[in-house]
C-alpha cells in the first residue's frame, strides 16, 4: 500500500509523534494505521503520546554557539513541572537540541524533530523526546528555536537561570557592555530596538488607544493631540530599547550608553519559558483523582 502524505498525517496528529517514525510505522505495517498506533505503542512511543495533551509550560531556554562564536541556536524545551525542568536527563537533552538546531538544514521545529539528535546517529530529536517522556513521566515539547548569525557585530548571550536566555549583536562595545546590553534586555523585555522597528499596526493600536482616552475627558481636539503625542513618546521610550532606561543606571538611557561606547545593537532575540502558554489550573482534589483515573 502506498504511504501517502495523508496518512503520515494522520498518524502524527494521532500519536503526536514525528514525521519520520509515522512514516516508518506505516511501511512496517504496510499502510495500515491501527496497527502502526499498536506497533508504537508497544515501542514506548504511546506512552508519550498519551500525554501529549497535558500542558508543559515550565522547562529551560538552552544556548549553544558555534565554535568560531559567529553562530548562536537558542531553544525552548519545554516540561510540566520546575523539578524536572532541573532534571540532569532534560538540561541535558536541551543542550543537545539547541546544538543540533546550530545546523543549517533545519528552519522550522518539525524539522529539528525528524533530524538526528547527534550527528551520525539515527535518533531523531522527536525519538530521543518520547524516550525521556516515557523514562520521565512528563509531557515534553521542543517548542520553538532561534538561529542567529553575526555580520558586522558579535554575538553574546545571556542567561539568566534557565527561565529567560538573550542572545545579541553588538557591533563596537567591548564584552563588558554586550553583556550589560544583553542583562538588560532579559530584565526588561523590549518589543524592538528603536522607535523606528516597532510595527506600524503597533502603533496605529496604541496611538488610537490614546486619542480616545483623551477626547473622552472632554478635550479640545488639538489638545488632544498633543497630550496622544506626549503618551506615544513615553510609550515608545518603555518598549524600545534604545529609548529605555539603562537598568544598571537609570539616570541613563541605553541609548546614550551605547552612543557613549561608539556602538549599536544589530539583533537581538529573547526568549521566556512559557511565555504565551495559558497554563490550566487545577486543585489537589483534580490532581489526585487525574492519577487514580491513570
Amino acid at each position: 500500500m502506498a504511504i501517502t502524505a495523508s496518512l503520515v498525517k494522520e498518524l502524527r496528529e494521532r500519536t503526536g509523534s514525528g514525521m519520520m517514525e509515522c512514516k516508518k510505522a506505516l511501511v512496517e505495517t504496510n499502510g495500515d494505521i491501527e496497527a502502526a498506533i499498536e506497533m508504537m505503542r508497544k515501542s514506548g512511543q504511546a506512552k508519550a503520546a498519551k500525554k501529549a495533551g497535558r500542558t508543559a509550560a515550565d522547562g529551560v531556554i538552552s544556548i549553544c554557539f558555534s565554535d568560531d562564536g559567529g553562530k548562536a541556536a537558542m531553544v525552548e524545551v519545554n516540561c510540566e513541572t520546575d523539578f524536572v525542568a532541573k532534571d540532569d536527563n532534560f538540561t541535558s537533552f536541551a543542550k543537545a537540541v539547541a546544538e543540533r538546531a546550530l545546523a543549517p538544514d533545519v528552519n522550522t521545529v518539525e524539522e529539528l524533530l525528524d533530524a538526528p539528535l547527534h550527528d551520525g546517529e539515527e535518533t531523531t530529536v522527536n525519538t530521543a523526546r518520547e524516550a525521556l517522556i516515557s523514562k520521565i513521566g512528563e509531557n515534553m515539547n521542543v517548542r520553538r528555536f532561534e538561529r542567529l548569525q553575526s555580520g558586522s557585530g558579535k554575538l553574546t548571550s545571556y542567561s539568566h537561570g534557565v527561565r529567560i536566555g538573550v542572545v545579541v549583536e553588538l557591533e563596537g562595545g567591548d564584552d563588558i557592555l554586550a553583556k550589560d546590553i544583553a542583562m538588560h534586555i532579559a530584565a526588561t523585555n523590549p518589543l524592538s530596538i528603536s522607535a523606528d522597528d516597532v510595527p506600524a499596526e503597533t502603533l496605529e493600536k496604541e496611538r488610537s488607544i490614546f486619542k480616545a482616552q483623551a477626547m473622552e475627558s472632554g478635550k479640545p481636539e488639538n489638545i488632544a493631540e498633543k497630550i496622544v503625542d506626549g503618551r506615544m513618546r513615553k510609550f515608545l521610550s518603555e518598549v524600545t530599547l534604545t529609548g529605555q532606561p539603562f537598568v544598571k543606571d537609570p539616570e541613563i538611557t541605553v541609548d546614550k550608553l551605547l552612543d557613549k561606547a561608539a556602538a549599536r545593537v544589530i539583533s537581538f532575540c529573547r526568549f521566556e519559558v512559557g511565555e504565551g502558554i495559558e497554563k490550566r489550573q487545577e486543585n489537589f482534589a483534580d490532581e489526585v483523582m487525574a492519577q487514580v483515573k491513570g
